[in-house]
């Protein structure tokens, strides 16, 4: 079966990071036991690495493995295209999803309320787990 792609906004390293039995934490388990890949690029990795560092009881050297280079999405992304992304941080990650079209995984209740209009697959943890087959 192959290994699904995702990306994988901030808020799910941090809910991860406070509650280990969490489908966040099961979502990034999911990708060190090789069922998920994490996609990402430079800009995520980099907001993704300065709030984790930021939160004292969030430890980035924790989930800096989990950005491999097989994972890294070089091609052109245009944040630009997601002004209707309500917070101008998360559309790093939405024009990343629309880019590598692969599903936005978050538990940001903007970006999931408005994934009809953004135009891309956009999951909270449990729904992909629960798509996957692995979780109710």
């Amino acid at each position: 079966m192959p290994v699904e792609g995702i990306v994988i906004d901030t808020n799910v390293f941090v809910a991860a990071g406070f509650n280990p039995r969490s489908a966040s934490a099961r979502i990034l388990a999911g990708i060190r036991e090789g069922r998920f890949q994490l996609i990402w690029n430079k800009p995520t990795q980099r907001e993704t690495e300065m709030i984790l560092r930021r939160i004292p009881r969030l430890d980035w050297e924790r989930v800096a493995i989990l950005f491999q280079p097989e994972g890294e999405f070089t091609g052109p992304v245009d944040p630009d295209a997601f002004v209707l992304v309500r917070d101008p941080d998360d559309r790093k990650f939405a024009a990343l999803s629309a880019a590598a079209k692969r599903p936005l995984v978050t538990n940001d209740n903007h970006l999931l309320a408005d994934r009809n209009i953004i135009g891309i697959d956009v999951l909270t943890p449990r729904a992909l787990l629960a798509r996957e087959g692995k979780d109710t």
